[in-house]
């Protein structure tokens, strides 16, 4: 299964990239993921279902660590990939 997540961190800071922000960006960045879109409104990546699910633990934990008050995410599934994927 295919999955895009996008997501913001909050607060926000329109001046410079709160840590929370840097750290979550950072993490999908990291991640073993086919497309990623980081923006200073809100960021997009999408990959394989256990890649995704992966990076979105990781986000939440790391941002919510480094400050984060509020993480608001959606997760679409949008397609099937090949045999394995769970």
């Amino acid at each position: 299964m295919r999955l895009r997540v996008e997501f913001t961190t909050e607060p926000f800071d329109l001046d410079d990239a709160p840590p929370h922000a840097v750290v979550a960006r950072e993490v999908i960045q990291a991640a073993e993921l086919d497309a990623v879109d980081v923006g200073p409104f809100g960021n997009t990546a999408e990959g394989g279902s256990d890649a995704v699910l992966t990076a979105v633990d990781a986000l939440l934990r790391r941002a919510l660590g480094a400050g984060a008050t509020r993480v608001s995410l959606q997760v679409n599934v949008i397609g099937q990939d090949g045999e394995g994927e769970k």
